[in-house]
């Protein structure tokens, strides 16, 4: 069902082949946007834009290592050469678990490629096009930006990096009419989870679940749709006194988690 008006937006998501992508780039169709998926894994994104087509909206795919520079410079020129950017949906991530002691400099290395370059990347590609009418920047953080969490020392570095660039942008081109925020989700329920626990827990899938359901006080993990819906408010016309802004989601988590 449509909420916000987005029939004349063009959107960018990174990411937006599975999870809370594939969750955020049906949503902002629906609501009229002309979706453009990033994504490094073409086949899965090729399956959302399919669907978003089916159901009479607007998709299209583009393969995309976000930490490589040139692709997407190339990838958002191109875009930019037939549409407005109006939206830029930084969603691409990686994981890691795993405190320093276990964490080796290949894994510092592929975090600080995706997790931060990659956001760089598509912010500095989308900033000359969005200066000329304006546009809205969203950065998907995490709640590791800001409270300490036991084995994400690789992760929570490179989401602490995503939530101060979320600061030094919107704080940069306010004059340009340019909106930028972050969002901080606690443990969203994701196919990535499932095969987390499947792979680490095998035979206590069950178990584990739960239990990671209810280490959020709300006493269950998040639904990518309900990323996605903030994540639509945001960005429409209606929240354009927002930014500078990060948005925790996180069943409590970050200030009843004690």
């Amino acid at each position: 069902m449509a909420i916000f008006n987005y029939s004349k937006k063009t959107v960018l998501v990174t990411g937006g082949g599975s999870g809370i992508g594939e969750a955020l780039s049906k949503q902002f169709a629906i609501n009229g946007a002309n979706v453009h998926i990033l994504d490094y894994n073409l086949e899965m994104a090729q399956q959302v834009v399919e669907e978003i087509i089916r159901a009479g909206h607007k998709a299209e795919v583009h393969l995309c290592d976000v930490s490589n520079q040139k692709q997407v410079l190339e990838i958002i020129n191109s875009i930019a050469a037939k549409n407005s950017l109006d939206v830029l949906i930084n969603n691409a991530g990686i994981a890691h678990i795993g405190n320093i002691e276990h964490t080796t400099e290949q894994d510092m290395d592929r975090l600080y490629n995706v997790n931060i370059k990659g956001v760089y990347n598509c912010i500095s590609a989308v900033i000359p096009h969005m200066k000329e009418k304006g546009g809205t920047i969203i950065n998907m953080a995490s709640i590791a930006s800001t409270v300490g969490i036991a084995d994400r020392f690789a992760y929570s570095m490179t989401k602490g990096a995503v939530l101060t660039m979320t600061y030094s942008i919107a704080k940069d081109y306010l004059e340009y009419n340019i909106r930028c925020n972050s969002i901080s989700p606690a443990r969203v329920h994701t196919p990535f989870v499932d095969n987390f626990i499947k792979k680490n827990y095998p035979g206590k899938e069950s178990e584990m679940f739960e239990k990671l359901s209810k280490s959020q006080p709300i006493g269950r993990m998040g639904q990518p749709k309900e990323i996605a819906a903030l994540a639509l408010f945001l960005c429409s016309d209606e929240a354009t006194f927002i930014t500078g802004t990060d948005y925790p989601i996180d069943g409590g988590f970050i200030k009843l988690n004690n």
